[in-house]
């Protein structure tokens, strides 16, 4: 049902994989080797300032020793990193609720195409809303085939997104201070002191110029990602009953932090603004209304043919480009949406009083109580 109510609202044809259940375990095997590589460069990154660290501490005359302890240092580090990776994992299969929940496709592979959704998370989505259970089921259904269909379609899309990731982590450097007041305080027999710092984000510092660049960016695709998904859903979802609530639910969950929030933030130091995706969202909406679903859709044919962090502040550039800013049958909208891109753009021309004073004036035979 969810497939056919899609193929009504979006030109992006279905995945040929049929979506499956998946138990908690499942999700975590079929997905850690995702996230060992999105954590691989900031765990790599730590190890190596540790090294450092001990070595500026170390006597020159016990450098040696700690140069041939350097293999084993490096398994701890990595260990402790495995751990803390772990850890996220383990929570966040708890609270997902289908393979597409953190906003990129975790799952690879042959079969693993058409999505999945997990009973256990959807069961404890549904809990305490309002709603029945088959109709939760049903609004995550079509949210999970969306995702999946977009990302089966842009087959450049995985790995440009999960490219950015993994370039924006590496980028990331470590807080050698807090690393050199770690290497004089640490008790090599209590490895959780580290474990503790690496989870909560201690170690990374405040992200520089090329950082913030880099994290609009990628903040940018996630919110054009997550943005077509809701905007599909919402079209596709319409005969569901409770549909506002739930979707609204969804947005309550994304505006709290949700799983892939949680993720990011603990693993790479990067968050996402919920604001982006609203603004996303409203801007695929507007291509939609204006244009066709063909037309919106077909902006995924390529990177360079998606919307840019200026179009996404501005949507009229967008339709500019798409040659949809003059596509609405309302012409009174047209002109209201243009002086208000006026106004917002600090380029609308001020009024004038005495153009007004003039037209008020133009009735020579009102009578003095009507002027």
């Amino acid at each position: 049902m969810a497939t056919l109510w899609l193929d009504e609202v979006t030109e992006i044809g279905a995945t040929p994989d049929a979506p499956r259940a998946l138990s908690r375990i499942e999700w975590v095997q079929q997905s850690v080797d995702t996230w060992i590589s999105l954590a691989e460069p900031v765990a790599e990154s730590v190890t190596q300032a540790l090294m450092e660290a001990l070595q500026s501490q170390m006597p020159e005359e016990l450098s040696s020793a700690l140069q041939g302890a350097a293999p084993m240092l490096r398994s701890v580090g990595g260990a402790l990193f495995a751990v803390q990776l772990g850890t996220i994992i383990g929570k966040l299969s708890g609270e997902v609720v289908s393979a597409g929940d953190i906003g990129i496709p975790l799952l690879s592979g042959p079969g693993r195409e058409g999505g999945a959704l997990l009973p256990s998370g959807v069961a404890a989505f549904a809990e305490g809303l309002d709603q029945d259970t088959e109709a939760v089921t049903l609004y995550l259904a079509v949210r999970e085939l969306a995702h999946a269909r977009l990302f089966r379609h842009s087959k450049w899309l995985r790995l440009h997104l999960l490219s950015a990731i993994t370039d924006y982590a590496r980028g990331i450097s470590i807080d050698t201070d807090r690393i050199e007041e770690v290497a004089r305080e640490i008790d090599p027999s209590q490895p959780d002191q580290l474990q503790e710092l690496l989870s909560n984000g201690a170690l990374i510092p405040p992200k520089s110029p090329a950082q913030e660049a880099a994290h609009a960016r990628l903040e940018t695709m996630l919110a054009l990602i997550e943005g077509w998904v809701d905007v599909v859903t919402a079209n596709a979802a319409m005969r569901i009953p409770g549909a506002d609530a739930i979707a609204e639910m969804v947005r309550r969950r994304r505006a709290t932090g949700g799983p892939a929030e949680h993720a990011f933030s603990a693993l790479i130091g990067l968050e996402l603004r919920p604001r982006r995706l609203r603004d996303a969202a409203a801007l695929w909406r507007l291509v939609g209304e204006r244009g066709t679903p063909e037309i919106r859709d077909g902006l995924w044919a390529h990177p360079d043919l998606l919307p840019t962090m200026e179009e996404l502040d501005h949507p009229a550039r967008l339709l500019e480009r798409l040659g949809l800013a003059g596509a609405s049958p309302d012409s009174e909208a047209d002109d209201f949406d243009a002086a208000l891109a006026q106004l917002l753009d600090g380029t609308l021309p001020p009024h004038d009083k005495e153009a007004d004073n003039g037209d008020s004036s133009d009735g020579e035979d009102q009578s003095d109580s009507e002027k």
